[in-house]
């Protein structure tokens, strides 16, 4: 079986993540969204989803594809690939940017363990979209219905306003 692991946080899961996770599918024979759980980075150390709840979204999120499942884990990426046995990282690339960081990830991943890691590059429709970026658009009131799935947005707009009544 060729297995392989997206790892990230997804805090929270945007529909370009979901793209990555979709060709991914097309590849493997079982895609593991592998949310970091680290316990040092709670909601209130800069997340805006505890790890349960970017879980939960992302389950719901890939519900329409049968080879993909979503974990949690701690630690190396690495180690956790040996431990579910994955032969492949996938990760989405958006610009040269993003490649210079995770080929040096992937050289050191390389040097850890002998999992390839293989680059997507990510749709150009949404090659401007990052966590970071939906979340400050979406705390000063911007739309962003078009780059999150429906059920996120719903949470991520409820959470905000949650922010907000309680600053």
């Amino acid at each position: 079986m060729r297995r392989c692991v997206c790892p990230g946080s997804f805090d929270p899961v945007t529909n370009g993540h979901l793209d990555i996770f979709g060709r991914a599918a097309s590849l493997f024979d079982e895609v593991v969204v592998a949310v970091g759980v680290n316990k040092s980075k709670s909601t209130s150390s800069g997340r805006l989803f505890s790890s349960d709840e970017r879980m939960e979204m992302l389950a719901d999120a890939v519900s329409p594809w049968a080879n993909v499942r979503v974990q949690g884990f701690t630690g190396l990426v690495t180690d956790f690939c040996r431990e579910i046995g994955a032969q492949a990282i996938v990760k989405g690339l958006r610009g040269s940017g993003d490649y210079d960081y995770e080929l040096q990830m992937a050289q050191m991943n390389s040097h850890l363990t002998e999992v390839e890691t293989v680059f997507l590059m990510t749709d150009p429709s949404m090659s401007f979209v990052s966590s970071s970026l939906v979340k400050e658009v979406a705390s000063f009131g911007g739309d962003v219905s078009g780059l999150v799935p429906p059920a996120v947005l719903e949470r991520l707009t409820a959470r905000i306003e949650e922010r907000r009544a309680g600053a």
